[in-house]
């Protein structure tokens, strides 16, 4: 059955990167700076991360053919390429499926205040601090950055293609904290508050699922039901710990 939605729909954070290592160690620390060699695109997983990925795919792998990715789209930051990669090779979805790359699943940029801490920002830019508290983080963009508008801007671009491009398929997305909310922002037609009262209940997990299915039942066209958000089992299941900390440019507030 053709229609103008994928007849699943998976989005994956990322497993645990360098970048939230190296974050949780600034902020224990009190720094202002978090220290990473890499541009933020080439922060690889860390050994948990590849770990979390390992279990991720292993649990996909388990499910009938019907209930696997058929199209995999995935963040050109490596961490989010290494967790779908690692998912393939535990059997998560088939080679010869559909593997793309879109810079629209990027992480959110942060311009001036990239790999600050909350206390770095503070120290360094307060007026950046202020506008921040005033504008909340759905609207305040940073010299440089994006705020959460923006980025919703080319994620809505992208589930549109998504819509016509892979309708009617199952769809792997493997991306970042910022855009797993941000999607959910668009799927479920929400407002900024009922966004943001999510994102403050807790922090997105690595190789943490959100699930969508095709519901013909909702409005004219159908529509995507939410499966579940945020799902760790598959980690839990395997004694895989789990985490929660931002990436390095997230520090200071996703």
């Amino acid at each position: 059955m053709q229609h103008g939605w994928p007849e699943r729909l998976w989005i994956v954070r990322h497993g645990e990167s360098a970048g939230n290592v190296a974050r949780a160690a600034a902020t224990a620390a009190g720094l202002a700076w978090i220290d990473i060699a890499e541009r933020d695109v080439d922060v690889d997983l860390s050994r948990l991360g590849e770990r979390q990925a390992r279990s991720l795919g292993r649990w996909f792998a388990e499910q009938p053919e019907s209930e696997r990715p058929e199209v995999v789209v995935v963040s050109p930051y490596r961490r989010a390429r290494r967790t779908a990669e690692i998912m393939a090779g535990q059997g998560a979805y088939e080679p010869e499926h559909e593997f793309l790359i879109d810079e629209r699943l990027r992480e959110k940029e942060f311009g001036i205040l990239d790999r600050l801490t909350t206390v770095g920002i503070r120290e360094r830019y307060p007026e950046q601090a202020e506008f921040r508290r005033i504008l909340g983080k759905f609207y305040h963009r940073p010299p440089g950055g994006e705020s959460w508008c923006d980025a919703i801007l080319r994620l809505r671009s992208a589930l549109d293609t998504m819509a016509i491009r892979h309708a009617g398929r199952r769809v792997l997305v493997v991306s970042h904290q910022v855009v797993v909310l941000c999607m959910r922002y668009l799927v479920e037609n929400m407002t900024e508050e009922q966004i943001l009262a999510i994102d403050r209940e807790g922090d997105v997990a690595n190789c943490g699922v959100t699930e969508y299915r095709f519901d013909a039942s909702m409005g004219k066209d159908g529509g995507l039901r939410l499966e579940r958000y945020n799902f760790t089992a598959p980690l839990e299941e395997e004694g895989t710990p789990v985490t929660t900390e931002p990436d390095a440019k997230v520090a200071a507030a996703s």
